[in-house]
């Protein structure tokens, strides 16, 4: 099901909200990385995944990394949210590229019992924030997750999974390490992200350089999602689009801000420098194409939410086709007689 969402986020780099305050869980440290460059077989090679490791270790050694999590903050809570809209309790939880914990600071140990953290980047992990939850980290890549089969009863997964090559594994890989009637919940970048940044950044290297190469890495499209998901194995699947929009003083503010959340390209194929006049052409093509009133430019983030169910007999299925015994006609009838008896 897809319900778009439209939603505004008008905040100029503020930082995010101050922890709550609570006791920290206990937190254990293993390691579950493959070797250096192991990758599906049947991957696409698009992104360097050494590289996005080192983006995300460098972004979490920084001396204020809160002033970049607005946004992974926000899109955690909103997890979280959809977490508690499902009327159960989960013993044990896995969060699939948890940065520094996005998530599990927005859930309490009522709704889940303990909770698995996974990343790539060893530094984002050791500066985890803190929850009431009690947490196991673990280092280890969303395609090669160091679990048994039927292990959790919710996995969560926030703004992680569009830098993987191999995305029909990452969700085979989640689906296969839930219990059966397990739920997965999860949000990535869609394909409209940062569009306003794309087209400056084309428009003027076009103009300047006669040409132009990918600054912004490529996103799944949305109708691709549910299809993933399915045949991954997923099923009752969930899919909605939230867009949040952020207003920069300008285009390098900006730009800073993505370095800041680990977020800049790592795409192989991606120019390894801009010439100077060409991304200041760019500033001045963002700012005369997209600037608000107030003289600030807005980014656009388009959020892919999706949920996911692991097949189990108590579960509802769909009647067999043909095993109905009224028909729509029969129904429509039925209001006629309602109608009459309301006159009498």
């Amino acid at each position: 099901m897809l319900r778009p969402v439209v939603l505004w986020r008008l905040s100029p780099r503020l930082g995010g909200p101050a922890v709550s305050a609570g006791s920290c869980g206990r937190r254990e440290v293993a390691s579950g990385v493959p070797p250096s460059g192991s990758t599906s077989p049947r991957a696409l090679n698009i992104f360097d995944r050494e590289l996005k490791r080192k983006q995300k270790n460098w972004a979490a050694r920084q001396p204020e990394p809160r002033k970049f999590d607005y946004l992974k903050e926000e899109v955690g809570s909103r997890i979280a949210d959809r977490v508690y809209d499902i009327a159960r309790d989960f013993p044990l939880a896995l969060d699939v590229g948890c940065g520094r914990g996005y998530i599990a600071q927005h859930l309490n140990k009522e709704t889940v019992g303990k909770i698995f953290q996974t990343d790539i980047a060893e530094h984002a992990l050791k500066n985890s924030l803190e929850t009431d939850i009690p947490t196991v980290n673990i280092l280890a890549d969303e395609e090669f997750l160091p679990f048994q089969e039927n292990t959790f009863d919710l996995v969560v997964s926030s703004l992680s999974l569009h830098w993987v090559n191999d995305l029909p594994r990452a969700l085979e890989q989640i689906h296969y390490v839930l219990k059966p009637d397990g739920v997965f919940v999860g949000a990535m970048f869609g394909g409209d992200t940062l569009y306003e940044l794309r087209c400056s950044l084309q428009l003027a290297e076009t103009e300047r350089e006669g040409g132009f190469s990918p600054h912004i890495s490529p996103f799944t499209a949305v109708s691709d999602l549910g299809h993933l998901l399915g045949r991954a194995g997923f099923n009752t699947l969930t899919v909605d689009t939230d867009e949040i929009q952020v207003n920069y003083p300008g285009m390098f503010e900006l730009m800073e801000d993505l370095k800041g959340m680990g977020e800049s390209n790592c795409s192989w194929n991606r120019k390894a420098l801009l010439h100077r006049d060409t991304m200041l052409a760019a500033a001045a093509v963002y700012r005369e194409m997209y600037r608000n009133e107030d003289g600030s430019i807005p980014a656009t983030y388009q959020i892919y939410h999706m949920i996911g169910w692991k097949y189990h007999d108590s579960q509802a299925r769909p009647a067999e086709r043909g095993s109905a015994t009224v028909s729509f006609g029969e129904l429509a009838k039925l209001n006629d007689v309602m109608s009459q008896g309301k006159k009498q």
